[in-house]
């Protein structure tokens, strides 16, 4: 595998609006060091990447309006490289753009898209996962999407059914997929814990740029179209005036909806390397390092009394007391301040919208 056509292609368009009032439209959670280690969460995507893809073979689909937080996170990635859409379009047309552009200088890239928000323990693991699907998919027709091992009946996320009766002859780690669940109810989470062969879907795909550009003109040929169209365009300076005219012609459409769910050659890495899309308050709680009464703090000054099972995040204050709280949020950000219920996080965003 030439390292040199390794592509990586991170998704940062998101908002984090269930991580308010920490995450806001201003500046979301991928831009935000959460989890109070001197990195925000897009940075650590990058650190793990080291080694796989060379700097220059870096790119950044994100809103035209975190242009200049992305260039001041991520110096070392070339300003042509930092991809701004005009409009939110959702997965498939990110892709699409950042794929168009590629081919037309790399017609032999093998790419990698990852989000931008979420976190991995097991670098290493990770870094090997990764390496292994990339040889895999560098001179196949194939489409690696990779399923974690499911820890818990988790219904915040997607599933993969996987046929595990017969490994891939070339990678006998990989396996063909047979279904794309949607989040389940708790029951239907359950019964897929109990068997071996449903994952999590993380969001995280492995294909050669051929590969997914050609799954586009067969599945998708509307979008397809307008990004072939603007060829003559790539790498000049007319591409974002047209960028900002077409791209929101595109229909606002998951790559999982737009291809992963019709085509053929869709193969899956069971995968187990400590990751979790960091989604929630409470997903922050469990990857998050706890004291004895299982509260986590992120913040320099913040002394718990009688308070258990909270998320306490912190990082403006000079000091925070909390006293005889149990399974709460507690969050300041910018003259706002967060005091709710773990249990009752799914309304976080219509507290925001107050």
């Amino acid at each position: 595998m030439n390292q040199n056509n390794n592509h990586l292609v991170i998704m940062a368009g998101g908002v984090g609006s269930r991580f308010w009032p920490m995450s806001t439209s201003q500046l979301p959670k991928q831009f935000i060091d959460v989890l109070g280690c001197g990195r925000t969460l897009i940075q650590l995507t990058m650190d793990r990447f080291k080694g796989i893809c060379l700097p220059d073979n870096i790119w950044i689909v994100t809103s035209a309006a975190y242009a200049d937080i992305v260039k001041e996170q991520l110096p070392e990635v070339a300003e042509d490289h930092i991809l701004l859409e005009p409009c939110r379009r959702n997965t498939a047309p990110c892709i699409a753009y950042v794929s168009w552009k590629i081919k037309a200088k790399n017609p032999k890239a093998n790419i990698i898209v990852t989000p931008s928000d979420h976190i991995v323990m097991d670098v290493r693991e990770f870094a090997r996962v990764i390496t292994s699907a990339m040889r895999f998919t560098a001179d196949s027709d194939a489409i690696v999407t990779l399923g974690m091992k499911a820890t818990r009946p988790e219904t915040g996320y997607g599933y993969i059914e996987a046929d595990l009766t017969i490994p891939c002859p070339s990678n006998k780690e990989i396996y063909r997929v047979d279904a794309f669940k949607e989040k389940p109810d708790l029951a239907t989470a359950e019964r897929y814990l109990r068997r071996n062969n449903f994952f999590w879907n993380a969001g995280i795909f492995v294909w050669n740029v051929n590969t997914i550009v050609n799954a586009l003109r067969v599945y998708q040929p509307a979008m397809a179209n307008i990004f072939e169209q603007l060829l003559p365009y790539y790498y000049t300076d007319k591409e974002q005036e047209m960028i900002d005219r077409n791209f929101p012609l595109c229909e606002n459409i998951s790559v999982d909806y737009a291809i992963m769910e019709k085509a053929d050659e869709i193969y899956i890495f069971p995968s187990s390397f400590g990751w979790s899309d960091l989604g929630t308050w409470g997903s922050l709680h469990e990857n998050s390092k706890k004291d004895a009464q299982n509260n986590v703090c992120i913040g320099e000054n913040i002394k718990l009394y009688e308070t258990r099972n909270c998320v306490v995040h912190a990082t403006q204050e000079r000091k925070v007391v909390v006293q005889g709280l149990d399974g709460y949020i507690v969050a300041e950000k910018n003259n706002t301040l967060l005091i709710c219920r773990l249990s009752e996080e799914q309304r976080i965003k219509e507290f925001a919208g107050d």
